[in-house]
């Protein structure tokens, strides 16, 4: 490929500016961030690795309802795509020989036995298929998500809602708790602290935090949650009004009647038990009170850099630059289609999930070979190993449902268109 890259002013001809570069096959990927750009208030950045090269990195909007530019170096809370940076951090804990994903989570985490989870291993946490993601009913306040210990304890102390392995359940903030404490177990550090030292700085990335330290705090993005000025299509996102906890009760009983229309069974009991713990509304996720602590499934504060980075290298066989993050073994391990289940809880439909990823769709298709995690407000960054070929996007406004948001959908389509011939 080429190296020639469009310069700013370039980039600045057709409004809302953005800043940046990119190879000029991918202009159609800053025609996407532009529209994005006009449809919703706030920021937003993509960036994009193909074949080890980054070949996209584009940004623009405001960091903060205020107006303040978004730069460089912003970064922005997002949501579940954080899992995705959580599961790197344990492959590479199971790469080191740490632990095994048929390892049952007891044997590292003893605590974690009680109450009939004896048989739970690393493989079903990371599949989403332990029975625990039943947040709501474990904690009394969802600012019990900001006391580690708390949180360990009452997963410790939780009955499984069905034996392990037999049904998939979106774990959508109790994963990380999960996930964490594993890491922090084999690793002997904050969880914090390994991401840092296992995935940020091996890879030399300039923005990826899960619980994220003082000095870093002042490039965060604040989240918007103002009615974007077009609406995307009302069959896949419902109300964008309220957010979070009033979000998940109203867009999943609005649109209960049309999934079972499309023959999908939603369970409106498991969906807020897993993403709507009793008082989540107050629980400010761009604060730096929030921010400053770990929340793996739920508060990273990334730059689209990093993301794009950290997953360039599974795209490349899990090394990128001579660096190695996987070896192609792990790799293969973590990246391997999960067996289905034939019952379905929280997410209604199958994610085709690996160990911590799913499956990817876009505009322009499902990538058969590629996996990454999208986030509630929107973000979201996946790798495709069968093009060499990862994509991420970052942004501080809008939400969608808890299945996800067309954004890094559209984000991906164009990528593909340009790839094409």
């Amino acid at each position: 490929m080429s190296v020639s890259f469009l310069s700013l002013p370039e980039l600045r001809r057709t409004p809302p500016e953005i800043d940046g570069h990119l190879h000029p096959r991918f202009e159609p990927v800053a025609a996407a961030l532009r529209r994005q750009l006009r449809a919703y208030p706030g920021g937003a950045a993509v960036c994009v690795y193909h074949r080890g090269e980054c070949v996209v990195d584009l940004w623009g909007g405001s960091a903060d309802d205020a107006g303040t530019p978004w730069l460089r170096d912003t970064m922005a809370p997002s949501f579940s795509t954080s899992k995705g940076v959580a599961a790197t951090t344990l492959h590479v804990m199971a790469d080191r020989g740490l632990l095994d994903y048929d390892d049952r989570v007891a044997d590292h985490w003893p605590e974690f036995a009680q109450a009939g989870k004896q048989a739970i291993t690393v493989r079903h946490v990371l599949s989403h298929q332990s029975g625990l993601y039943h947040i709501r009913q474990m904690i009394d306040h969802a600012r019990r998500m900001l006391d580690w210990d708390y949180m360990i304890h009452a997963i410790e102390r939780a009955e499984p809602l069905h034996p392990p392995g037999e049904r998939t359940g979106y774990h959508g903030l109790t994963f990380g708790f999960l996930v964490g404490e594993l890491v922090q177990r084999v690793g002997g550090r904050p969880f914090s602290e390994m991401v840092q030292e296992a995935v940020s700085d091996r890879l030399g990335l300039d923005g990826l935090y899960i619980g994220a330290p003082p000095h870093v705090l002042h490039r965060a993005a604040e989240l918007i949650w103002r009615r974007p000025r077009l609406q995307p299509p009302r069959m896949f996102f419902g109300p964008t009004v309220e957010p979070l906890g009033d979000l998940v009760a109203s867009a999943a009983r609005s649109y209960e009647q049309l999934w079972r229309m499309a023959g999908v069974e939603l369970d409106l009991t498991s969906l807020l038990d897993a993403l709507a713990p009793r008082g989540i509304n107050s629980l400010d996720f761009s604060a730096n009170e929030t921010l400053s602590v770990a929340i793996p499934a739920a508060n990273g504060l990334f730059t689209a850099r990093s993301l794009a980075l950290m997953y360039a290298a599974l795209a490349g066989g899990g090394e990128i630059g001579g660096v190695r993050l996987l070896s192609s073994e792990t790799l293969a391990r973590a990246t391997e289609r999960q067996r289905r289940t034939s019952s379905l809880r929280v997410i209604p439909f199958d994610m085709r999930w690996r160990l911590g990823y799913h499956g990817v769709a876009t505009t322009r298709g499902v990538p058969e070979h590629a996996f990454g995690h999208f986030g509630f407000g929107g973000s979201g960054g996946w790798a495709d190993p069968s093009r060499n070929l990862a994509v991420a996007l970052i942004v501080n406004s809008g939400m969608g449902t808890p299945f996800g948001d067309f954004r890094i959908a559209r984000i991906g389509g164009a990528v593909l268109d340009s790839l094409r011939d």
